[in-house]
């Protein structure tokens, strides 16, 4: 156990020692092991956006077992997917990677601007039988039907806690109020993080943010205050201490496919202001394994660097 990985561990006070033993197996998993920074492989998205769209780009990702053996030979701290595609090989992978079940998720043949709403697809006893160590989740801040949202998130929370379980919250805004590039303003975003905190998620995932500030009320304060948005490390910054003080593990997510540079700028500017990691989907399976191992490889040198 590295002094980084105990300090990180004990930001959790209120929590028994199943969750903060799994919990220490993520940050004591992979390439990353005891750093304090994860890059974990999620593969939610043939259920969110469809397999053609998914997987298409690299056949062999239509293959469930494809994805543990990436994730493995890799070295990511761990591996996040709903229950099909967990249950559909964690037998044959039992025990080589930390597993992280998402248990709901939505899928794209329904949109709603306004009440966007994922359905609850597994459950903590499902997380428990498959072996793993954390349930993941997604809210929609914003959403006109963020009540339920929340006290689904609420419950099953407080049972994967009893459980010692981690609670992994991917917070994504969304709704009504607001813009599509509001959906990634630093404010909306730092806001959106700050909600996952006070909902009790040890690890909490967003987007990373842009430099557009959504909120009019916001954007008096950020003047005021001078608070710095023009470069990613300085708005990954704001993110990050708006989750507790960077007293919760914050990560940041791949966002759409793109250029290998283009994946490695971002990561160098989450990385200097403060991430504690990425969770990188599309930008990794989509590419032929080797490439993708050896961009996966290149993101967890980013994180590893000496300050």
């Amino acid at each position: 156990m590295t002094p980084r990985v105990r300090e990180i561990l004990s930001w959790y006070g209120a929590d028994n020692p199943g969750v903060l033993t799994n919990l220490a197996r993520m940050l004591n998993h992979g390439r990353l092991a005891g750093t304090g920074k994860m890059v974990i492989l999620p593969v939610d998205q043939g259920f969110e956006h469809g397999p053609a769209r998914s997987f298409a780009k690299n056949p062999d990702a239509y293959d469930p077992s494809y994805h543990f053996s990436l994730a493995i030979e890799s070295g990511c701290n761990a591996y996040a997917a709903p229950l099909g595609f967990i249950e559909a090989a964690a037998r044959d992978y039992a025990g080589e990677i930390p597993l992280i079940l998402k248990i709901n998720n939505s899928d794209s043949l329904f949109k709603s601007k306004e009440d966007p709403i994922s359905a609850l697809t597994g459950s903590v006893d499902d997380a428990l039988r498959l072996g793993c160590c954390a349930i993941g989740f997604t809210i929609y801040p914003g959403s006109a039907a963020r009540k339920e949202m929340y006290e689904e998130i609420a419950m099953a929370a407080q049972q994967a806690k009893e459980a010692g379980l981690v609670v992994v919250m991917w917070s994504y805004p969304r709704g009504g109020g607001l813009s599509k590039e509001g959906e990634t303003a630093v404010d909306v975003v730092a806001y959106s993080a700050q909600i996952a905190a006070q909902l009790g998620a040890h690890i909490i995932k967003v987007k990373p943010p842009t430099s557009h500030i959504e909120q009019p009320e916001a954007q008096k304060v950020f003047a005021e205050q001078g608070i710095k948005v023009t470069e990613m490390s300085d708005r990954t910054r704001h993110v990050v201490e708006s989750a507790f003080n960077g007293k919760r593990v914050v990560i940041f997510s791949g966002g759409e496919a793109k250029a290998t540079e283009d994946v490695l700028k971002e990561v160098q500017g989450l990385a200097m202001g403060g991430s504690f990691g990425s969770i990188m989907g599309r930008n990794a399976f989509q590419r032929p394994k080797a490439e993708a191992i050896g961009l996966l490889h290149k993101v967890m040198d980013i994180y590893g660097a000496k300050d």
